[in-house]
């Protein structure tokens, strides 16, 4: 073993005899202020090390610092288990972890960049009139006093209020109350007239007074410049804003002068903005339609017009097929030579106002809405209830499009921009736009520091690769691995230092190509002053750590000793380490001796999803299949939001998710029996739920032990010995093994039931006992030991050994699923397809990143298990950024050739060898060296 000494111990972080887990009594030292590497294989003990020792003793050192209403659980919280920890500071964690499942959570939300933006538009924004296009103005005393004082000297000025009437007052009322204030004259009829005498005048009519037909004289001034004219001429024109609520006129040399404290202009009223006017999370501020959420329940032009290749004399419209609908289309027909319409025109070619006039009619035909409305006056009829399910979903709100704010929202402006139209630029142009804003003094310094703290945050995720998403995007469509580069900026954006950062394979999600920047970024979260201790496998990251950990030397039991602690040189010396082994090439993936053919394939045609250039791509059947690209470059869009569930629509399943935006689906997709999206989302709702119920391997092993003669003696039946079901699982957790405590303002806590000491079941379930084990023994067996355990039951071994070869023996039988990793979940699925054999046939298998989690080790074992489902006669497609997966597909179709607006073209369409030749694709300059 090759361990690099430590020389001053202050200088680092030290753990004596952590035992979490497998890790067997280790010591281990993280030297501060460095970029340390975590690796080893999966299931190695790297997580237990870096997030369940370190991050958890950090935390709970920072928990005991709370009041004593928190603390009064903390006796009940278990320590991490570990002999002492010295040198710790406070641990952040940033884990692969979808931020957020609320629908109102978005990037600029999380990223706390849209707050800083509420605040920028509240203070410098300029309302513009939608009519005129003029600025929104409104006069205040000050403003109005400086014109006064503007005037030449003993300029003769009179001060105005319109008469505003109260109560339907008549007009003597209200002279006689004007009278009570103190006002001595008015303008009445052009002329300046006493209170008095119109009061004594017998011919005033007894009549309602209008707003227009009296002005209050509040006083008259000469203009000398002296500070008590000053103080006189505000005391008049804010009685008159009072007593005219908010319109004011002054008078000078017969000219009147109009001013008006409301916000108004071209007969509009508008508000005045504020941070909750721009937040849709504020009632105030948020769509009254949509409430903020930016989509309504409401006909899906995409429904509508599913196809947008074909015409409108060609069926484009779909409800308007058939005999007796297609009367609504006969009459659009008929009439449309009078109109000027292109019938015979591709939905997709025609413009904007076409479109629309299919949707509001004319005097010549009646459009879609007036068709919708229609059969929602006769839903009393079933057909017409079931046709516009048909047809509903999800859409954009059509009062704020979208965007989610209030209407009024898009009149206030920076230099010709709303924040709307901010918040759906990339984030590489909204940094754009703010670089080249010029604003004047007064705003620059109202501004500046709302602008350090915008394009800080906005560089921090354009340096962690982030630059082609949108501020609007929803937080709970983002990959695991984009939030946590999120959470990665949010982090770099707060400026914390002397702190420790534990980090969860930042790089998955990231093509090659920008691994290198996000590097750069956790060296500048190092280099003000933070220990950045990342978990990861990338080669890359390996060769830029200051000082590498290695765990090992393979997986679960086998695991949990340190293998290697030093620098990179030291680690690829290292014969007992497998990553030493792979790094230096002594050990590796080969690449593959053939590349299967294909003669059958699925065709998307016009896909322009997001940002997808209306591309055709033909995905090959019965081979292994790789979609690459740098990130953002369209992968997902392609895949998942197109090709999954337009699979799913035409062989008669159902689809969870709108279809992306595309023409047709054409080729050989008849073959296809059926598609499956693996992707890594947990693999049970319940926490009870674990990968040995997942595979149906516990039917079986209950099954087992209900035939036992001691079971058979008691009558406990295969049920008794479940913990998801009433009768032998412990009543008081119900099969958890846990209790729950709710903390009130932090983090639940999880401890050991008292009742069953965490076993599951009750004491005479556990007495039954096969080899002397009993049930909630074999739940804390691993994979690979329940494989050795249960060798003489086939049933058990043929559920079981797909998960072993999967790389998942290091897993524990009863182990939640709620604690698996999104890598480990993903390949859980994969052995289930595995273990159903010759059931899984035509089928279409879609990975999105497999290899998260995954050590070049387990990546060798996870292209085997590629392998055995491409014999059964199926079909892979997988997203992916590993080189060793790439260099192994019989197909590879590049996307790019960059992010965002400039990505979404096919790049290059072939087999591994030929993309190296190819000088646009980012994947082929990095797939080089592999074939040399």
């Amino acid at each position: 073993m090759t361990l690099n000494t430590l020389e001053n111990p202050k200088s680092h972080v030290q753990i004596k005899g952590a035992r979490v887990h497998n890790l067997k009594n280790i010591d281990v030292s993280f030297p501060k202020n460095r970029l340390v590497v975590v690796t080893g294989m999966s299931g190695s003990g790297k997580s237990s090390l870096a997030f369940d020792t370190l991050y958890a003793e950090g935390r709970r050192r920072y928990i005991e610092s709370l009041s004593s209403y928190a603390r009064q659980f903390m006796g009940r919280m278990n320590k991490p288990e570990v002999d002492y920890i010295k040198g710790i500071a406070p641990a952040i964690a940033i884990e692969q972890k979808v931020i957020t499942s609320n629908p109102r959570s978005t990037v600029g939300t999380s990223t706390e960049i849209y707050d800083y933006l509420k605040l920028l538009f509240a203070r410098i924004g300029k309302t513009i009139s939608p009519i005129s296009g003029e600025e929104v103005t409104k006069d205040t005393v000050s403003s109005v006093v400086n014109f006064m004082m503007s005037l030449p000297e003993d300029t003769v000025l009179t001060v105005f209020s319109p008469l505003v009437p109260h109560n339907e007052r008549t007009l003597k009322e209200e002279l006689s109350v004007l009278l009570q204030k103190g006002y001595i004259r008015i303008k009445w009829k052009g002329e300046i007239v006493k209170v008095e005498e119109l009061l004594e005048d017998k011919k005033l009519p007894n009549k309602k007074v209008g707003l227009d037909d009296i002005a209050v004289v509040v006083d008259r001034i000469r203009v000398d410049g002296e500070e008590e004219t000053m103080s006189r001429m505000a005391d008049s024109v804010q009685t008159a804003f009072f007593e005219g609520k908010g319109k004011c006129t002054v008078e000078a040399d017969g000219k009147e002068y109009e001013f008006s404290d409301l916000f108004e202009r071209d007969g509009m009223s508008f508000e005045e903005p504020s941070p909750n006017f721009f937040s849709f999370n504020n009632p105030y501020g948020a769509c009254p339609r949509c409430e903020g959420y930016g989509k309504v329940i409401g006909i899906d032009p995409d429904l509508v017009v599913p196809d947008k290749s074909k015409s409108v004399y060609d069926g484009a419209i779909a409800p308007w097929r058939g005999v007796k609908m297609g009367a609504w289309l006969k009459k659009m027909v008929d009439n449309a030579l009078k109109f000027d319409f292109p019938i015979h025109r591709a939905y997709e070619d025609l413009t904007e106002e076409q479109k629309e006039l299919l949707w509001t009619g004319n005097k010549y035909f009646k459009g879609l809405n007036a068709f919708f409305k229609d059969l929602e006056e006769h839903t009393y009829k079933i057909q017409y209830r079931v046709m516009l399910s048909r047809y509903r979903g999800k859409t954009d709100c059509p009062e704020c499009m979208g965007s989610r704010l209030r209407k009024d929202a898009a009149y206030v402006k920076i230099d010709g921009m709303s924040i709307i139209d901010l918040v759906l630029l990339p984030i590489d142009r909204i940094l754009a736009f703010f670089d080249k804003l010029e604003l004047s003094e007064t705003d620059g310094k109202i501004a500046k520091r709302l602008l350090i703290e915008i394009t800080n945050r906005l560089r921090f995720l354009m340096n962690v690769g982030l630059s082609y998403l949108t501020l609007n995007r929803l937080s709970n469509t983002l990959s695991g691995g984009e939030s946590q580069r999120i959470n990665l900026a949010t982090s770099l954006g707060s400026s914390l230092v002397g702190s420790i950062y534990v980090l969860d394979e930042p790089s998955i999600g990231l093509h090659p190509r920008d691994t290198n920047q996000l590097i750069s970024v956790l060296k500048s979260l190092r280099d003000v002053g933070n220990t950045v201790v990342v978990v990861e496998h990338e080669q890359e990251m390996m060769e830029a750590a200051d000082y590498i950990i290695d765990i090992g030397p393979e997986a679960g039991s086998l695991g949990g000793e340190l293998v290697y602690a030093g620098d990179y040189d030291g680690i690829i010396q290292s014969d007992e380490s497998y990553t030493g082994r792979y790094l230096s090439g002594r050990e590796e993936i080969e690449i593959p001796s053939f590349r299967r053919k294909w003669n059958a394939s699925v065709q998307v045609n016009g896909a322009r999803q997001n940002n997808l250039k209306n591309i055709d791509v033909k995905f090959p059947l019965n081979v292994f299949t790789v979609v690459t690209g740098v990130s953002g470059s369209g992968k997902t869009s392609l895949v998942k939001q197109i090709l999954y569930p337009a699979l799913q629509k035409v062989i008669g399943g159902y689809a969870n998710e709108k279809t992306g935006l595309f023409n047709e689906l054409s080729g050989d997709y008849k073959m296809v029996e059926r598609v499956e999206l693996v992707d890594q989302n947990p693999i049970g709702r319940s926490s009870r739920s674990n990968p040995v119920t997942y595979v149906k391997a516990w039917d079986e092993i209950r099954a087992l032990y209900a035939s036992l003669p001691a079971a058979k003696a008691m009558g406990l039946k295969p049920a008794s010995f479940s913990f998801n079901v009433e009768g032998g699982r412990c009543d008081v957790c119900q099969g958890e093994g846990e209790i729950k405590v709710e903390m009130q303002f932090i983090a639940d806590i999880f401890l050991p039931c008292e009742a069953c000491d965490g076993k599951r079941f009750k004491q005479h379930v556990i007495d039954v006992a096969y080899k002397d084990k009993s049930v909630s023994d074999v739940l804390d067996l691993t994979i690979d030991e329940a494989l050795e355990f249960f060798k003489e039951q086939p049933k058990i071994m043929a559920k079981l050994q797909p998960l072993s070869d999967v790389g998942l023996g290091y897993v524990k039988l009863g182990q939640s699923s709620n604690t698996l990793s999104g890598g480990e979940a993903q390949r859980i699925k994969l052995a289930s397809f595995l273990v159903k054999g010759n059931q899984c046939k035509n089928a279409v298998f879609i990975f999105d990143e497999p290899t998260t989690g995954l050590h070049f080790h387990d990546i060798k074992k996870l292209l085997k298990s590629f392998n055995a489902l491409l014999e059964q006669g199926n079909t892979i497609l997988v997203i992916e950024h590993n080189m060793d997966v790439i260099k192994s597909a019989d197909w590879i179709i590049d996307i790019g050739p960059e992010g965002g607006e400039r990505g979404g073209s096919v790049v290059y369409e072939g087999v591994p060898e030929n993309i190296v030749n190819c000088k646009e694709s980012y994947t082929g300059q990095y797939l080089a060296p592999y074939f040399k």
